[in-house]
């Protein structure tokens, strides 16, 4: 008797793409950007979108970074990428979507819309992050945006 196993038709995990976000805005536009780097490591991008977001200042910036990370997953969303990690410094927005919190009602249209982004890839999560990286991608953003050729 031999034991032949069986194989599995299920597809190997893929490991996500760490993307590395930083944004700001100001009057109706803003920009972010965002470090691509593959699951191999070796390889990165860095992106650059814009976008059209007008900020409410009781709402401390969420309503941007709601709407720069749409624009980034959009842009992900095009290049084909099927598994993503979005790492930001916006702890609010992490808990927000972990945690399915109620959100202000000028942030609904935006939280669904961000929603429905990440569910169109096959693996999406968002994570907040402090480093480096997230500190000089929204050093960038803040630059542009003060030059006024954002979006």
């Amino acid at each position: 008797m031999y034991d032949i196993g069986v194989m599995s038709s299920r597809t190997p995990p893929i490991r996500p793409v760490s993307v590395t976000v930083g944004f700001a805005a100001s009057g109706g536009g803003g920009v972010a950007y965002a470090i691509v780097r593959k699951a191999d490591g070796a390889s990165e991008s860095l992106v650059r979108v814009g976008f059209r977001c007008r900020s409410l200042s009781a709402l401390r910036g969420r309503d941007v970074a709601y709407a720069a990370l749409v624009a980034v997953a959009k842009e992900l969303l095009r290049r084909e990428l099927a598994c993503v990690e979005l790492r930001t410094a916006d702890r609010e927005i992490v808990l927000d979507l972990e945690q399915h919190r109620a959100v202000p009602q000028a942030l609904m249209l935006p939280y669904v819309v961000l929603r429905c982004a990440l569910n169109r890839f096959r693996e999406a999560r968002v994570v907040a992050v402090e480093d480096e990286v997230v500190r000089d991608l929204t050093a960038r953003a803040r630059a542009e945006v003060s030059l006024g050729v954002a979006a």
